[in-house]
């Protein structure tokens, strides 16, 4: 079975390509989300609002690693075997649900706090959840819900398949990361939870921060390989 392998990534700077701009965004946006969120936190709500902060950092530390970890190492390979990729989505998945599970608690207990009239936020969060909906279903119809965990950093005709231009993808090939994350925004607008509505706006800006930091550098570097190797 044939899996992606780019040499550059192997070295030092390529596995860490684009990550200073990832930790200075990081440095950057953390204070700037704790500054928002710090005069409307409570006891019963902070540890919730930090879980739901933290755990997008680490899931998308997680992804920056394994994937550079499989295209400069094989090391998923070398670890599970023809399992490499379920092993894979056994660790992403589990931590991409985290997210929108841990902003769903946190509106639940900071719910109401949003300083939005109840009839404006309810419209607006019906309308924000409309295109996140379509965009999950065009993720798991049209683009594959395995290819959306990264399947192409472990299986080279997953790497050589033409992008997506069907369902919500035919307004941007990024739809996921412009329109699904849209949901958490519902979510907390639908609750009438400031916080979560915070939250919402640091996972939404730091998935952009991963697309440019690690997951464009990565499509680059596969589409540059033009081949795969066999996995040693």
């Amino acid at each position: 079975m044939d899996r992606p392998h780019v040499p550059e990534v192997a070295t030092l700077p390529g596995f860490f390509k684009g990550q200073a701009l990832h930790a200075v965004f990081l440095v950057a946006m953390l204070p700037a989300t704790w500054a928002l969120a710090a005069p409307s936190l409570r006891p019963e709500t902070t540890p919730w609002f930090v879980a739901a902060v933290l755990e997008a950092v680490l899931h998308q530390v997680v992804v920056w690693a394994g994937w550079r970890a499989q295209l400069g190492f094989h090391a998923w390979t070398k670890v599970f075997g023809d399992r490499d990729l379920l092993a894979w989505c056994v660790t992403f998945f589990p931590l991409l649900l985290a997210r929108p599970a841990l902003l769903l608690a946190l509106a639940w207990v900071d719910q109401g706090s949003l300083a939005l009239p109840r009839e404006v936020a309810l419209p607006l969060g019906v309308f924000l959840l409309l295109p996140a909906v379509a965009t999950l279903i065009s993720v798991r119809t049209a683009f594959g819900m395995v290819r959306a965990a990264g399947s192409d950093h472990f299986r080279a005709e997953d790497r050589d398949r033409p992008l997506v231009r069907e369902g919500m993808f035919r307004f941007t090939p990024n739809a996921m990361y412009v329109f699904a994350f849209l949901g958490l925004w519902a979510v907390a607008l639908l609750a009438g939870s400031q916080l979560a509505l915070i939250a919402a706006l640091f996972q939404h800006a730091y998935i952009q921060v991963h697309w440019v930091a690690t997951e464009q550098p990565d499509l680059l570097l596969l589409r540059a390989q033009g081949h795969a190797t066999p996995t040693p």
